[in-house]
Protein backbone atom coordinates (compact mmCIF):
# COMPACT_ATOMS: atom_id res chain seq x y z
CA UNK A 1 0.00 0.00 0.00
CA UNK A 2 1.55 3.01 -1.24
CA UNK A 3 2.31 5.47 2.09
CA UNK A 4 1.30 9.58 1.67
CA UNK A 5 3.25 11.87 3.59
CA UNK A 6 0.38 14.15 4.10
CA UNK A 7 -3.68 12.56 4.38
CA UNK A 8 -6.02 15.21 4.66
CA UNK A 9 -9.78 14.55 5.99
CA UNK A 10 -12.71 16.83 5.12
CA UNK A 11 -11.86 19.49 1.99
CA UNK A 12 -13.55 22.73 3.44
CA UNK A 13 -11.74 25.94 2.69
CA UNK A 14 -8.91 25.22 4.89
CA UNK A 15 -7.83 22.01 4.01
CA UNK A 16 -8.82 23.14 0.29
CA UNK A 17 -5.99 25.72 0.84
CA UNK A 18 -3.70 23.53 2.62
CA UNK A 19 -3.94 21.01 -0.76
CA UNK A 20 -3.31 24.17 -3.04
CA UNK A 21 -0.14 25.16 -1.19
CA UNK A 22 1.06 21.35 -0.88
CA UNK A 23 0.85 20.82 -5.03
CA UNK A 24 3.68 22.54 -5.89
CA UNK A 25 6.28 20.55 -3.03
CA UNK A 26 8.22 18.03 -4.25
CA UNK A 27 8.48 16.53 -0.83
CA UNK A 28 4.57 16.27 -0.10
CA UNK A 29 3.22 13.25 -1.20
CA UNK A 30 -0.34 14.37 -0.60
CA UNK A 31 -3.92 12.79 -0.49
CA UNK A 32 -7.21 14.99 0.49
CA UNK A 33 -10.98 12.91 1.34
CA UNK A 34 -14.07 13.87 1.88
CA UNK A 35 -17.62 12.16 1.77
CA UNK A 36 -19.53 14.62 -0.39
CA UNK A 37 -19.40 14.33 -4.25
CA UNK A 38 -17.55 17.80 -4.98
CA UNK A 39 -16.90 21.36 -3.01
CA UNK A 40 -19.73 23.43 -1.56
CA UNK A 41 -19.57 25.93 0.92
CA UNK A 42 -22.61 27.19 2.19
CA UNK A 43 -25.33 26.85 -0.56
CA UNK A 44 -27.42 27.34 1.32
CA UNK A 45 -26.85 30.94 2.37
CA UNK A 46 -26.00 31.73 -1.34
CA UNK A 47 -28.16 34.89 -1.22
CA UNK A 48 -27.99 37.48 -4.02
CA UNK A 49 -25.82 40.28 -3.20
CA UNK A 50 -23.75 38.77 -0.15
CA UNK A 51 -20.51 38.95 0.73
CA UNK A 52 -17.87 37.42 2.92
CA UNK A 53 -16.63 39.14 5.39
CA UNK A 54 -13.18 39.09 4.97
CA UNK A 55 -10.97 40.78 1.54
CA UNK A 56 -10.18 39.22 -1.28
CA UNK A 57 -6.52 38.67 -0.13
CA UNK A 58 -7.82 36.28 2.62
CA UNK A 59 -8.22 33.53 -0.28
CA UNK A 60 -6.70 30.04 -0.32
CA UNK A 61 -3.33 30.81 -0.40
CA UNK A 62 -1.76 34.15 -1.24
CA UNK A 63 -0.90 35.20 2.71
CA UNK A 64 1.32 31.97 2.34
CA UNK A 65 2.58 32.78 -1.62
CA UNK A 66 1.34 35.36 -3.35
CA UNK A 67 2.84 34.28 -6.45
CA UNK A 68 0.12 30.49 -6.69
CA UNK A 69 -1.31 30.03 -9.67
CA UNK A 70 -4.53 29.42 -6.85
CA UNK A 71 -5.46 32.56 -5.45
CA UNK A 72 -8.58 34.45 -5.95
CA UNK A 73 -6.83 37.17 -8.83
CA UNK A 74 -5.64 34.08 -10.60
CA UNK A 75 -9.55 32.68 -11.04
CA UNK A 76 -10.37 36.19 -11.96
CA UNK A 77 -7.92 36.38 -14.67
CA UNK A 78 -8.89 32.74 -15.98
CA UNK A 79 -12.30 33.83 -15.76
CA UNK A 80 -12.16 37.37 -17.82
CA UNK A 81 -13.24 39.05 -14.50
CA UNK A 82 -9.85 40.42 -13.39
CA UNK A 83 -11.44 43.89 -14.77
CA UNK A 84 -15.02 43.88 -13.68
CA UNK A 85 -13.71 43.40 -10.22
CA UNK A 86 -11.82 46.08 -9.98
CA UNK A 87 -13.82 48.69 -11.58
CA UNK A 88 -16.22 47.33 -8.37
CA UNK A 89 -13.73 48.97 -6.83
CA UNK A 90 -14.56 46.54 -3.36
CA UNK A 91 -12.17 44.44 -1.29
CA UNK A 92 -15.12 42.22 -0.62
CA UNK A 93 -16.04 39.11 -2.93
CA UNK A 94 -19.16 38.00 -3.41
CA UNK A 95 -20.08 34.73 -1.64
CA UNK A 96 -21.29 32.72 -4.58
CA UNK A 97 -18.07 34.17 -6.04
CA UNK A 98 -15.59 32.99 -3.01
CA UNK A 99 -17.71 29.54 -3.74
CA UNK A 100 -17.02 29.45 -7.57
CA UNK A 101 -13.96 30.41 -7.08
CA UNK A 102 -12.91 27.25 -4.36
CA UNK A 103 -15.06 24.52 -6.89
CA UNK A 104 -12.38 26.09 -9.69
CA UNK A 105 -8.96 25.69 -7.76
CA UNK A 106 -10.92 21.90 -6.64
CA UNK A 107 -11.05 20.92 -9.77
CA UNK A 108 -7.42 21.45 -10.89
CA UNK A 109 -6.24 19.25 -7.57
CA UNK A 110 -5.23 16.13 -8.53
CA UNK A 111 -4.66 15.25 -4.91
CA UNK A 112 -8.55 15.20 -4.01
CA UNK A 113 -10.94 12.40 -3.80
CA UNK A 114 -14.89 12.82 -3.06
CA UNK A 115 -17.50 10.49 -2.50
CA UNK A 116 -14.76 8.99 0.63
CA UNK A 117 -16.45 8.68 4.07
CA UNK A 118 -13.63 8.19 6.49
CA UNK A 119 -14.99 4.98 8.78
CA UNK A 120 -11.42 4.45 10.68
CA UNK A 121 -8.22 5.81 11.73
CA UNK A 122 -5.98 3.53 13.40
CA UNK A 123 -1.92 3.31 14.12
CA UNK A 124 -0.16 0.66 12.36
CA UNK A 125 3.25 -0.33 12.41
CA UNK A 126 5.56 1.21 9.61
CA UNK A 127 7.18 -2.04 7.65
CA UNK A 128 9.57 0.72 6.42
CA UNK A 129 11.23 1.55 9.68
CA UNK A 130 11.58 -0.56 12.73
CA UNK A 131 9.31 0.28 15.67
CA UNK A 132 7.90 3.33 14.16
CA UNK A 133 4.14 3.41 12.49
CA UNK A 134 1.85 5.50 10.16
CA UNK A 135 -1.73 6.30 10.29
CA UNK A 136 -3.95 3.56 8.77
CA UNK A 137 -7.14 5.37 6.95
CA UNK A 138 -10.04 3.17 5.86
CA UNK A 139 -13.18 5.33 3.34
CA UNK A 140 -16.11 3.50 2.52
CA UNK A 141 -17.27 4.47 -1.14
CA UNK A 142 -19.88 3.34 -3.43
CA UNK A 143 -17.85 1.22 -5.05
CA UNK A 144 -16.61 -0.29 -1.87
CA UNK A 145 -13.75 0.10 1.13
CA UNK A 146 -10.56 2.16 0.29
CA UNK A 147 -7.48 2.02 2.60
CA UNK A 148 -4.69 4.67 2.84
CA UNK A 149 -0.93 4.92 4.79
CA UNK A 150 0.40 8.32 5.80
CA UNK A 151 2.84 9.62 7.99
CA UNK A 152 0.54 12.81 8.79
CA UNK A 153 -2.92 13.56 9.40
CA UNK A 154 -5.10 16.63 9.04
CA UNK A 155 -8.87 16.49 10.65
CA UNK A 156 -10.67 19.45 8.65
CA UNK A 157 -14.08 17.34 9.52
CA UNK A 158 -15.61 21.09 9.83
CA UNK A 159 -18.11 21.96 12.29
CA UNK A 160 -22.13 20.97 11.73
CA UNK A 161 -25.77 23.31 12.38
CA UNK A 162 -26.41 23.42 15.70
CA UNK A 163 -30.02 23.87 16.76
CA UNK A 164 -31.07 25.12 20.47
CA UNK A 165 -32.36 22.55 22.81
CA UNK A 166 -35.81 24.84 22.59
CA UNK A 167 -35.97 24.54 19.21
CA UNK A 168 -35.00 20.50 18.81
CA UNK A 169 -37.10 18.22 18.26
CA UNK A 170 -40.22 20.52 17.17
CA UNK A 171 -42.77 18.69 15.34
CA UNK A 172 -45.66 20.67 13.15
CA UNK A 173 -46.54 22.06 9.83
CA UNK A 174 -44.38 24.71 8.99
CA UNK A 175 -40.94 24.52 8.41
CA UNK A 176 -38.17 24.60 10.87
CA UNK A 177 -35.04 25.28 9.43
CA UNK A 178 -31.19 26.23 10.15
CA UNK A 179 -29.25 29.08 7.93
CA UNK A 180 -27.63 26.10 6.20
CA UNK A 181 -30.67 25.26 4.83
CA UNK A 182 -32.72 28.34 4.13
CA UNK A 183 -32.68 29.03 0.26
CA UNK A 184 -33.83 25.63 -0.66
CA UNK A 185 -36.34 26.38 2.10
CA UNK A 186 -37.20 29.77 1.34
CA UNK A 187 -39.94 29.89 -0.23
CA UNK A 188 -42.25 27.01 2.36
CA UNK A 189 -40.93 29.73 4.81
CA UNK A 190 -42.85 32.47 3.20
CA UNK A 191 -45.81 30.26 2.39
CA UNK A 192 -46.73 30.39 5.98
CA UNK A 193 -47.38 33.62 5.98
CA UNK A 194 -45.21 34.68 9.54
CA UNK A 195 -41.51 33.95 9.80
CA UNK A 196 -39.22 33.93 13.05
CA UNK A 197 -35.28 34.59 12.70
CA UNK A 198 -34.15 32.84 16.02
CA UNK A 199 -30.28 34.04 16.64
CA UNK A 200 -28.16 36.49 15.88
CA UNK A 201 -24.66 37.52 13.74
CA UNK A 202 -24.13 37.97 9.57
CA UNK A 203 -26.59 35.13 9.04
CA UNK A 204 -29.37 36.50 10.92
CA UNK A 205 -29.25 39.72 9.74
CA UNK A 206 -28.72 38.17 6.01
CA UNK A 207 -31.80 36.70 5.93
CA UNK A 208 -34.01 38.66 8.02
CA UNK A 209 -32.86 41.15 5.23
CA UNK A 210 -33.84 38.62 2.50
CA UNK A 211 -37.27 38.34 3.95
CA UNK A 212 -38.01 41.62 4.93
CA UNK A 213 -38.58 42.99 1.21
CA UNK A 214 -41.89 40.67 1.18
CA UNK A 215 -42.54 41.54 4.49
CA UNK A 216 -46.12 43.52 4.74
CA UNK A 217 -46.55 43.86 0.85
CA UNK A 218 -48.39 42.33 -1.38
CA UNK A 219 -48.78 39.55 -3.27
CA UNK A 220 -45.91 37.26 -0.92
CA UNK A 221 -46.85 39.10 1.89
CA UNK A 222 -45.62 38.08 5.50
CA UNK A 223 -44.87 38.70 8.78
CA UNK A 224 -41.60 38.79 9.90
CA UNK A 225 -39.64 38.91 13.69
CA UNK A 226 -36.54 38.71 14.62
CA UNK A 227 -35.32 37.12 18.03
CA UNK A 228 -31.85 37.25 19.26
CA UNK A 229 -30.11 36.78 22.80
CA UNK A 230 -27.43 38.84 22.25
CA UNK A 231 -28.15 42.29 23.77
CA UNK A 232 -27.93 44.50 20.68
CA UNK A 233 -27.71 43.96 17.17
CA UNK A 234 -23.62 44.54 17.27
CA UNK A 235 -21.79 45.16 14.09
CA UNK A 236 -18.59 43.41 13.85
CA UNK A 237 -15.52 45.15 15.19
CA UNK A 238 -13.34 45.94 12.44
CA UNK A 239 -10.76 48.27 12.86
CA UNK A 240 -7.46 48.48 12.63
CA UNK A 241 -6.32 47.60 15.83
CA UNK A 242 -8.95 45.20 16.86
CA UNK A 243 -8.16 43.46 13.24
CA UNK A 244 -4.38 42.96 14.65
CA UNK A 245 -5.88 40.48 16.58
CA UNK A 246 -5.68 38.04 14.15
CA UNK A 247 -2.24 37.69 14.38
CA UNK A 248 0.16 35.31 15.40
CA UNK A 249 1.14 37.44 18.29
CA UNK A 250 -2.22 37.30 19.61
CA UNK A 251 -2.49 33.77 18.74
CA UNK A 252 0.59 33.20 21.08
CA UNK A 253 -1.07 35.35 24.01
CA UNK A 254 -4.57 33.39 23.62
CA UNK A 255 -2.90 29.57 23.35
CA UNK A 256 -1.04 30.41 27.12
CA UNK A 257 -4.44 31.61 28.89
CA UNK A 258 -5.69 29.15 31.01
CA UNK A 259 -8.82 27.16 29.86
CA UNK A 260 -11.04 28.73 31.76
CA UNK A 261 -10.14 32.29 30.72
CA UNK A 262 -10.25 31.11 27.29
CA UNK A 263 -13.52 30.56 27.40
CA UNK A 264 -14.83 33.40 28.71
CA UNK A 265 -12.45 35.18 26.29
CA UNK A 266 -14.31 32.92 23.27
CA UNK A 267 -17.78 34.52 24.59
CA UNK A 268 -16.99 38.07 24.93
CA UNK A 269 -14.98 38.18 21.86
CA UNK A 270 -17.53 36.81 19.98
CA UNK A 271 -18.48 40.21 17.61
CA UNK A 272 -14.86 39.99 16.37
CA UNK A 273 -16.16 37.74 13.83
CA UNK A 274 -19.63 36.71 14.45
CA UNK A 275 -21.01 40.39 14.19
CA UNK A 276 -22.84 42.16 11.69
CA UNK A 277 -21.54 43.73 8.55
CA UNK A 278 -21.91 47.55 9.01
CA UNK A 279 -23.10 48.40 5.48
CA UNK A 280 -26.05 45.70 6.69
CA UNK A 281 -27.01 46.74 9.44
CA UNK A 282 -27.63 50.10 8.21
CA UNK A 283 -29.66 48.57 5.03
CA UNK A 284 -32.04 47.10 7.52
CA UNK A 285 -32.73 50.05 9.52
CA UNK A 286 -32.95 51.76 5.86
CA UNK A 287 -35.40 49.39 4.52
CA UNK A 288 -37.59 49.60 7.54
CA UNK A 289 -37.27 53.41 7.23
CA UNK A 290 -38.47 53.37 3.75
CA UNK A 291 -41.51 50.84 4.52
CA UNK A 292 -42.44 52.99 7.36
CA UNK A 293 -42.35 56.11 5.06
CA UNK A 294 -45.19 54.44 3.13
CA UNK A 295 -47.95 55.36 6.41
CA UNK A 296 -48.15 51.64 7.08
CA UNK A 297 -46.98 49.86 10.35
CA UNK A 298 -44.18 47.73 8.93
CA UNK A 299 -45.13 43.75 10.25
CA UNK A 300 -42.12 42.76 11.67
CA UNK A 301 -40.50 43.17 15.80
CA UNK A 302 -36.81 42.91 16.56
CA UNK A 303 -36.52 41.82 19.84
CA UNK A 304 -32.73 41.89 21.37
CA UNK A 305 -31.35 40.71 25.04
CA UNK A 306 -34.50 38.05 24.34
CA UNK A 307 -33.66 34.16 24.93
CA UNK A 308 -36.22 31.19 23.42
CA UNK A 309 -36.36 29.33 26.39
CA UNK A 310 -39.70 26.57 25.14
CA UNK A 311 -40.79 25.87 22.23
CA UNK A 312 -43.98 23.87 21.45
CA UNK A 313 -46.59 23.52 18.23
CA UNK A 314 -50.52 23.98 18.68
CA UNK A 315 -52.41 22.58 16.06
CA UNK A 316 -55.45 24.65 16.77
CA UNK A 317 -53.66 27.63 16.34
CA UNK A 318 -53.68 30.19 13.17
CA UNK A 319 -57.22 29.11 12.38
CA UNK A 320 -56.54 25.70 12.28
CA UNK A 321 -53.70 25.62 10.52
CA UNK A 322 -51.69 25.61 13.61
CA UNK A 323 -48.78 27.54 14.38
CA UNK A 324 -45.55 27.55 16.78
CA UNK A 325 -45.39 28.96 19.98
CA UNK A 326 -42.06 30.37 21.31
CA UNK A 327 -41.55 31.12 24.85
CA UNK A 328 -39.44 34.09 25.33
CA UNK A 329 -37.44 34.92 27.88
CA UNK A 330 -36.40 38.49 28.54
CA UNK A 331 -33.04 38.85 29.98
CA UNK A 332 -32.78 42.12 31.30
CA UNK A 333 -36.17 41.97 32.96
CA UNK A 334 -36.58 39.06 33.70
CA UNK A 335 -40.06 38.22 32.24
CA UNK A 336 -41.46 35.82 30.15
CA UNK A 337 -43.76 35.97 27.06
CA UNK A 338 -45.58 34.25 24.33
CA UNK A 339 -44.55 34.68 20.86
CA UNK A 340 -46.31 32.99 17.88
CA UNK A 341 -45.25 31.56 14.50
CA UNK A 342 -45.80 29.73 11.57
CA UNK A 343 -41.67 29.12 10.44
CA UNK A 344 -39.16 29.58 12.19
CA UNK A 345 -34.92 30.14 10.53
CA UNK A 346 -32.61 28.97 13.12
CA UNK A 347 -29.58 31.26 12.99
CA UNK A 348 -27.83 29.64 15.85
CA UNK A 349 -24.35 28.66 14.56
CA UNK A 350 -22.28 25.17 14.73
CA UNK A 351 -20.50 22.99 16.92
CA UNK A 352 -17.72 21.00 15.91
CA UNK A 353 -16.49 17.80 17.53
CA UNK A 354 -14.43 15.01 17.87
CA UNK A 355 -15.23 12.61 14.89
CA UNK A 356 -15.90 8.85 16.15
CA UNK A 357 -13.89 7.62 13.80
CA UNK A 358 -10.65 8.16 15.21
CA UNK A 359 -9.07 4.89 17.49
CA UNK A 360 -9.95 5.81 21.62
CA UNK A 361 -6.16 7.26 22.34
CA UNK A 362 -5.33 8.55 19.00
CA UNK A 363 -5.89 12.14 19.90
CA UNK A 364 -5.87 14.37 23.07
CA UNK A 365 -8.55 15.66 24.83
CA UNK A 366 -9.16 18.89 27.43
CA UNK A 367 -11.33 18.21 30.09
CA UNK A 368 -14.15 19.13 28.30
CA UNK A 369 -13.60 16.06 25.68
CA UNK A 370 -12.65 18.68 22.96
CA UNK A 371 -9.12 18.85 21.24
CA UNK A 372 -6.16 19.57 22.95
CA UNK A 373 -4.68 21.47 20.25
CA UNK A 374 -1.00 22.47 21.08
CA UNK A 375 0.19 25.95 19.62
CA UNK A 376 1.39 24.49 15.90
CA UNK A 377 -1.75 23.03 15.53
CA UNK A 378 -1.51 19.15 16.64
CA UNK A 379 -3.31 17.27 18.78
CA UNK A 380 -1.05 14.21 19.31
CA UNK A 381 2.41 13.36 21.69
CA UNK A 382 3.93 12.82 18.39
CA UNK A 383 3.13 16.38 16.32
CA UNK A 384 1.36 14.27 13.29
CA UNK A 385 -2.02 14.78 13.55
CA UNK A 386 -3.27 18.33 13.15
CA UNK A 387 -6.27 20.21 13.27
CA UNK A 388 -7.67 23.01 11.19
CA UNK A 389 -10.62 24.83 11.85
CA UNK A 390 -11.44 23.07 15.62
CA UNK A 391 -9.55 24.76 17.80
CA UNK A 392 -11.42 28.12 18.34
CA UNK A 393 -11.32 27.48 22.00
CA UNK A 394 -7.67 27.04 21.83
CA UNK A 395 -6.46 29.45 19.96
CA UNK A 396 -9.35 32.01 19.61
CA UNK A 397 -10.31 34.23 16.36
CA UNK A 398 -7.80 33.11 14.30
CA UNK A 399 -9.36 29.43 14.18
CA UNK A 400 -12.52 30.91 12.13
CA UNK A 401 -10.37 33.45 10.06
CA UNK A 402 -10.28 32.92 6.06
CA UNK A 403 -7.21 35.09 6.27
CA UNK A 404 -5.26 33.35 8.57
CA UNK A 405 -5.80 30.18 6.81
CA UNK A 406 -2.61 29.74 5.34
CA UNK A 407 -0.68 30.73 7.69
CA UNK A 408 -1.48 27.69 9.57
CA UNK A 409 -1.44 26.01 6.19
CA UNK A 410 2.49 26.86 6.40
CA UNK A 411 2.84 26.26 9.96
CA UNK A 412 1.33 22.57 9.03
CA UNK A 413 3.62 22.00 6.22
CA UNK A 414 6.53 22.82 7.29
CA UNK A 415 6.49 20.36 10.42
CA UNK A 416 5.56 17.58 8.01
CA UNK A 417 8.12 18.71 6.12
CA UNK A 418 11.04 19.65 8.48
CA UNK A 419 11.46 22.82 6.56
CA UNK A 420 9.87 26.22 5.61
CA UNK A 421 8.19 25.86 2.13
CA UNK A 422 6.22 28.94 2.93
CA UNK A 423 7.47 32.06 5.16
CA UNK A 424 5.96 32.05 8.67
CA UNK A 425 5.70 35.27 9.82
CA UNK A 426 6.45 35.63 13.64
CA UNK A 427 5.24 39.22 14.44
CA UNK A 428 3.32 40.90 12.18
CA UNK A 429 1.44 43.37 14.78
CA UNK A 430 2.06 46.88 16.37
CA UNK A 431 1.21 46.46 19.47
CA UNK A 432 1.99 43.74 22.54
CA UNK A 433 -0.47 41.79 23.85
CA UNK A 434 1.17 41.23 27.38
CA UNK A 435 3.69 42.73 29.46
CA UNK A 436 7.39 43.53 27.88
CA UNK A 437 9.55 41.17 29.99
CA UNK A 438 10.66 43.81 31.89
CA UNK A 439 7.51 44.89 32.77
CA UNK A 440 6.59 41.19 33.73
CA UNK A 441 9.96 41.20 36.16
CA UNK A 442 8.63 44.12 38.34
CA UNK A 443 5.82 42.71 38.73
CA UNK A 444 6.69 39.48 39.96
CA UNK A 445 8.90 41.23 41.91
CA UNK A 446 6.27 43.65 43.30
CA UNK A 447 4.34 40.54 44.17
CA UNK A 448 6.96 38.90 45.90
CA UNK A 449 7.57 41.83 48.05
CA UNK A 450 4.08 42.17 48.97
CA UNK A 451 3.71 38.56 49.85
CA UNK A 452 7.35 38.82 51.86
CA UNK A 453 5.63 41.90 53.83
Amino acid sequence: MKTYDLLGIGIGPFDLGLAALAEPLHDVDAVFLDQRDGFAWHHGMMIDGATIQVPFLADLVTMADPTSPYSFLAWLKATGRLYPFYIRESFYPLRAEYDQYCRWVAEQLPTLRWGRRVTSVVRVPDPATDGAYLFEVTAQTAHGVEKYCAKHLVLGTGTQPRLPAALSGLDGAGPVVHTSEYLPSRAALVAGGAVTVVGSGQSAAEVYRDLLDGCGTAPGEHRLDWVTRSPRFFPMEYTKLTLEMTSPEYTDHYVSLPIGQRDVLGREQRNLYKGISGDLVDDIYDTLYRKSALGTEVPTTLLSDTEVVAARFDADGAAGAGEYVLTLRHAQLGTTAEHRTRAIVAATGYAGSVPGFLAPGLVNLDERGRYAVTRDYTVDDDRRIHVVGGEEHTHGVTAPDLGFGAWRNSVILANVTGREPYAIERRIAFQQFGLPDAGRRAIQRDNEMEVAR
